[in-house]
């Protein structure tokens, strides 16, 4: 089975993966609820370690106190931590929240910047989150990588798994820049709807069947057929 991997380049396997995410998802949803750049990188610092779900429903509850850094800051470290507490990490959090915030006032006029070296120099903001919301606040190309992202760019042999950093690195060589921003939702969709990290069906995810890591392939192969002799074996007793 493992001649089900189609002898293609990689430009024609990356054409090929973009026009099967457009067919599955003409339109991108945002994930986290937001009203502009600020509050989407207030919920985007919450997401850490967090789902999208729990974060849409803890942020009404924050942005009805403030929704803007001036607002923000009027608020004790502790209030913001027991608003955040469902979320997860919320000592870290809280602190982070009022300090970015401080720092969005004294150093930015209260605007969030359109800026990577600017939103990466604020307190608990890694490269990820500045990534989101330059993408998703501002319009400006980028590729964040999550652990979805980084799963399937391995499992499709598009990068090597080795780091989060090359996988952006591989991910922005062969995609069109223009794509970026919607590309990177569609494929954590993917991921979230056929290739999860636990459960992962072979069959369901035409993707990988398609134009998978012929490795990677045989592995889930193995496993299957692991499977399926134990529990011939327990049929049998």
């Amino acid at each position: 089975m493992t001649d089900v991997v189609k002898p293609i380049s990689k430009q024609e396997k990356v054409r090929e993966i973009m026009r099967i995410l457009d067919e599955l998802y003409p339109e991108v949803p945002i994930f986290l609820d937001h009203k502009d750049p600020y509050t989407l990188l207030i919920a985007v610092l919450l997401s850490a370690q967090c789902t999208d779900e729990r974060v849409n429903q803890i942020t009404p509850k924050l942005f009805a106190r403030a929704d803007n850094p001036y607002d923000m800051v009027m608020m004790t470290i502790e209030e913001i931590q027991d608003i955040i507490r469902p979320c997860g990490l919320s000592p870290m959090k809280s602190k982070g929240i009022w300090h970015l915030s401080d720092m969005i006032i004294k150093q930015h006029n209260g605007e969030v910047p359109a800026s990577f070296e600017a939103l990466e120099a604020m307190p608990a903001v890694g490269h990820k989150t500045a990534a989101v919301v330059m993408s998703q606040g501002f319009g400006i190309p980028a590729f964040p990588v999550d652990t979805h992202i980084h799963r399937l760019m391995y499992r499709w042999g598009l990068s090597n798994g080795k780091s989060v950093e090359q996988t952006e690195r591989d991910a922005k060589r062969l995609f069109p820049k223009e794509r970026w921003n919607d590309l990177h939702l569609q494929i954590i969709l993917y991921g979230r709807e056929y290739c999860p990290a636990r459960g992962f069906d072979l069959n369901k995810c035409i993707i990988t069947r398609e134009f998978g890591r012929k490795r990677f392939i045989n592995e889930v192969l193995k496993e299957q057929e692991k499977k399926q002799k134990i529990a011939l074996k327990k049929k049998r007793k």
